[in-house]
């Protein structure tokens, strides 16, 4: 089955973006942010599914390792503190679980070498971590379907917080200008991002 138009794009900008890392010797990084209920998830999935350049993709999604509902910002922060620049660095990082059921950090998650990383989540493109970045994407939808979406995933759960996320996130895209960083524009309001669900998700 012929992949869609944005996943063509987009694999045609990661194969060129870890082509680049790799001839300087480093860690192919792929960041992708937007809004919820945009399809980061799906696409990262499908990304990964069927990954366009040489390596093994690793994946962190930045839902593991937010502290909670308020930890946009230090989510954000962390995965450029923690993992990125110190991946970008010496070729070795870290993420810390947040542990949602008990509201606790749950361990660190070592991440090393040179495999092709990829992090999805809110907050994911900020101005510093996508100085670490070898791709930079930002999704957009529309903002109803983008709801239905969100709820339909994770229940009454988020739906209780939406507004408290939403608040949140807009101070990040008001400070940060993620779109503004972003090498890929993707708008995937019709676009079926269902077409792979495999991959390597770091665990340890």
């Amino acid at each position: 089955m012929p992949r869609s138009a944005e996943l063509a794009a987009l694999d045609a900008a990661v194969a060129a973006a870890a082509d680049a890392a790799a001839a300087k010797g480093r860690t192919p990084v792929v960041l992708i942010d937007g809004p919820s209920g945009a399809g980061k998830s799906s696409l990262a999935d499908a990304l990964l599914a069927a990954w366009p350049a040489t390596g093994t993709p690793r994946l962190v999604r930045m839902d593991d390792l937010y502290p909670g509902w308020d930890g946009l910002d230090a989510g954000s922060e962390a995965v450029g503190r923690d993992l990125l620049e110190p991946l970008r660095a010496s070729g070795s990082g870290f993420w810390t679980r947040w542990d949602w059921s008990r509201s606790r950090p749950s361990g660190r998650v070592a991440v090393e070498g040179a495999e092709p990383l990829v992090v999805e989540g809110c907050g994911a493109l900020s101005r510093r971590n996508a100085a670490s970045a070898d791709l930079t994407v930002w999704l957009q939808a529309d903002d109803t379907l983008r709801k239905e979406r969100a709820l339909a995933r994770d229940g009454e759960t988020f739906a209780v917080e939406w507004d408290r996320w939403q608040r949140q996130f807009d101070r990040f895209v008001a400070r940060e200008h993620p779109l503004g960083q972003a090498a890929l524009v993707l708008d995937v309001t019709g676009a079926d991002l269902t077409e792979g669900r495999a991959g390597t998700t770091v665990e340890s």
